[in-house]
């Protein structure tokens, strides 16, 4: 059965029709072509149509034409549209016309830098030309980094390697830094968040080097849609940029299905496990020779589908390999087959988080399958589109939690469909950030007397002197901490830079297995706990947190095992109040995150067959929040009751503001406390998941009486008696939800006292 005739099939199938929430086709789309420009080098448009491109699509020679008018822009258009060729086609073209000049491409991920050298080196080679494209990061091998600063011409890395490894060293990247003419940022999407704020200052320091030492290169960046790309450049590259997004690719019909599983308990507004419906579709699509992604939304995710999966495949030998899972923590080399095994087409289905969402070639895939919303539009849409390239039908199937998200997505497919894609909002002047950047750019280079980095002046170098890290002699300001170079403190992605290493003893020679980041560790890595890895279970018999190793040993085990994570929120300083009785309140917090327990919980019935204590290190963040908190006298409800109603509405408020923040979930976290040691009163705080924040709780302020309608809404429309996960979860109290609801949207719009 192929793909059309699988969705007929699926358009009559009486157990998953009745539960389609909608069924958004897209038509197939004819390309749209330019001309090569006159003046283009020969060798370049020769090797080019020896690759099948006879003409590039509109937009390729709009972003080629605005780079020779010496313009920064960005290109945004969906996957699967040619965008690497906007930026190889005008680099490539300077570079045969000016040898001296050089290029730097930015990629978020390794996986990206090797593909793009790989397209790279196919035309310099069809073009028989003496370009030298390099990868420069942790893999490169340390014998080939002179040559790579030496004599590369383009010289393709991430952001961490160029914060911690190139900026710092900028006097060995002289060539390059003299002769920069160009840096491509790709996925600009991704920047986002603290690592789109970290990644704005890490270029202020690299435009600081160029001017240093002469050059002033231009900036060509691409992305996949977001509803403020022109803005999310700017903002990162700290210059007006010109936006080219007149896609001219063609594009197969395409296919996007809401799916939501069926009620199985109406009065408590259960449905079906996301994960076992995701199962059902995955294994139907695979069985019938359909080549599918499916993406989860958590590593341990991952790991149970990829056992559920592979044992559908599983042959008379055993082997399982034409099911593959694939996610961060795996080795490089383990990515790398992978990827070539999709490429070849030896693999018929693959199980990823999120690391395939981004422009990783991994051939032509015909179906996508997630398990729940991905938390945005612009992630769902960048997933569905692995899925289908440029010609023949292909299909996406979004199976929905329970979760109030998923479940306002499910009612109200329109606005999933019309909405705007999201915002991608950074924070550079997010002080946290800004000083740690201010740090790195004063050991690169002195700073002259009344020169700014950012939103910081003199009054911060004078704070660094008073800190012993900066020194001020003869009109200059320089760095004086030389114990520690302080990019080794820095991690552009996360709070901490913590990489816990796991180890295999299960045979007398040990090997490494994997990589995670601190809560990572602290989650699928506790002793007792069972690690999954390429649907294989492995215990963990011991958790060294000081050296950062987790030894493993293979076992044979019919369950796995999720922690859970405890907060404690307490307010270090408030900033201002709003609305009737002071109920809205914005400041800085400390939030502490602790594992207590993991539960162990049994493959395909999903019981929960046991638990376990975990004694570990907590996790402590300093950032940004605003609370909600109950005026006095307004409620005469019993604790219990007031305690379930902060949870409802907790939940709710959760799972409803990425909708209306345009932020991915994970960027932000809710607490509720019943009587608050800071108000003294029933509070709810949302807080920034950052260190620092990244603006987020400043901007639910405006927005709070928006969400409490939605919320109200929410509830209101949701069909069950007393609280289900589609609205305030299971163990809440509908009615008290309401009321509580009630209250806080009175006095957003009574006026103030």
């Amino acid at each position: 059965m192929n793909l059309t005739q699988w969705l007929q099939a699926l358009r009559t199938d009486s157990a998953f029709s009745p539960n389609i929430a909608a069924w958004h086709t897209v038509p197939a789309r004819e390309a749209r072509y330019a001309d090569y420009p006159a003046d283009a080098d020969s060798r370049l448009v020769d090797a080019l149509k020896g690759r099948g491109i006879e003409r590039p699509y509109t937009h390729q020679r709009q972003a080629w034409d605005a780079v020779r008018e010496g313009k920064d822009i960005v290109v945004v258009t969906p996957t699967a549209s040619g965008k690497s060729l906007c930026y190889h086609f005008p680099v490539l073209d300077d570079i045969l016309k000016n040898p001296q000049d050089r290029a730097l491409y930015l990629f978020p991920t390794k996986a990206l830098s090797s593909d793009q050298v790989a397209e790279l080196m196919d035309v310099i080679t069809a073009m028989d030309a003496g370009i030298k494209a390099f990868t420069y990061d942790g893999d490169t091998n340390p014998t080939a980094r002179k040559a790579v600063r030496q004599a590369g011409h383009i010289v393709v890395t991430n952001p961490d390697m160029l914060h911690s490894g190139i900026l710092p060293q900028h006097t060995h990247w002289v060539k390059l830094f003299e002769n920069l003419r160009y840096v491509v940022i790709d996925e600009i999407h991704t920047y986002r968040g603290v690592f789109g704020s970290h990644l704005a200052h890490v270029l202020r320091r690299l435009k600081r080097i160029c001017a240093f030492y002469g050059s002033d290169p231009q900036f060509i960046c691409c992305s996949a849609t977001i509803a403020n790309p022109g803005e999310l450049a700017s903002r990162l590259i700290d210059r007006p940029v010109k936006l080219i997004d007149d896609n001219g690719a063609p594009s197969g019909e395409r296919n996007l299905i809401l799916y939501n599983p069926p009620i199985v308990n109406k009065a408590l507004g259960l449905r079906a496990s996301c994960l076992g419906e995701t199962r059902r579709v995955a294994s139907d699509l695979i069985k019938n020779g359909i080549s599918t992604i499916v993406f989860a939304r958590s590593r341990l995710q991952v790991e149970v589908l990829t056992t559920y999966l592979k044992d559908l495949v599983r042959d008379r030998l055993g082997m399982a390999d034409a099911v593959r899972g694939y996610r961060g923590g795996y080795l490089p080399g383990l990515r790398r087959q992978i990827e070539r095994g999709l490429r070849q087409g030896s693999i018929r289905g693959v199980v990823s988080t999120n690391a395939l969402e981004l422009g990783v070639d991994i051939g032509s895939l015909e179906a996508c399958v997630l398990c729940g919303y991905p938390g945005s539009v612009a992630s769902t849409y960048q997933q569905a589109g692995r899925a289908g390239r440029r010609q023949g039908v292909s299909a996406a199937v979004l199976v929905a939690t329970s979760s109030p998200l998923d479940q306002y997505m499910m009612r109200h497919p329109d606005f999933f469909f019309e909405a705007p894609p999201e915002n991608g909002h950074v924070a550079p002047d997010n002080l946290y950030i800004l000083m740690n950047h201010l740090k790195c750019a004063l050991a690169e280079l002195p700073f002259e007397e009344g020169e700014t980095f950012g939103a910081a002046d003199e009054s911060a170098l004078e704070y660094l002197q008073q800190e012993g890290v900066a020194r001020h002699t003869g009109g200059k300001w320089y760095f004086s901490a030389a114990d520690v170079f302080p990019t080794q403190e820095i991690s552009l992605r996360s709070a901490t830079g913590d990489v816990f290493t796991i180890i295999d003893i299960t045979n007398p020679e040990p090997r490494v297995l994997g990589e995670t980041d601190r809560m990572g560790a602290q989650t699928m890595l506790h002793e007792e706990a069972i690690y999954l890895h390429e649907a294989r279970s492995y215990q963990v018999e011991k958790l060294d947190f000081e050296q950062k190793k987790a030894f493993v040993r293979e076992v044979d085990a019919d369950y796995y095992t999720d922690a859970d994570t405890q907060i404690e929120l307490s307010v270090l300083d408030e900033w201002e109040r709003y609305g009737q009785g002071d109920m809205l309140a914005l400041g800085d917090v400390r939030v502490t995150s602790m594992v207590s327990v993991f539960k162990k919980i049994k493959f395909d019935t999903h019981e929960n067959i046991g638990w376990g204590k975990v004694q570990l290190p907590d996790t402590t963040v300093h950032t940004t929040a605003c609370w909600l908190s109950l005026e006095e006298g307004r409620w005469t409800m019993e604790k219990s009751r007031l305690q379930d109603a902060l949870v409802g509405v907790s939940n709710l408020l959760a799972g409803l503001a990425p909708v209306y923040l345009l932020c991915d979930p994970r960027d932000f976290r809710v607490v509720c406390q019943v009587r608050s040691p800071h108000t003294g009163r029933p509070t709810i705080y949302l807080y920034d998941a950052y260190t620092g924040g990244v603006g987020l709780a400043e901007k639910l302020v405006g927005l709070m009486p928006t969400l409490l309608e939605a919320a109200r809404e929410q509830l209101m429309q949701c069909s069950c008696q007393g609280g289900c996960p589609a609205c305030i979860g299971p163990d809440g109290d509908k009615e008290a939800a309401g009321r509580l609801l009630e209250e806080w949207i009175n006095a957003c719009k009574a006026p103030e006292a």
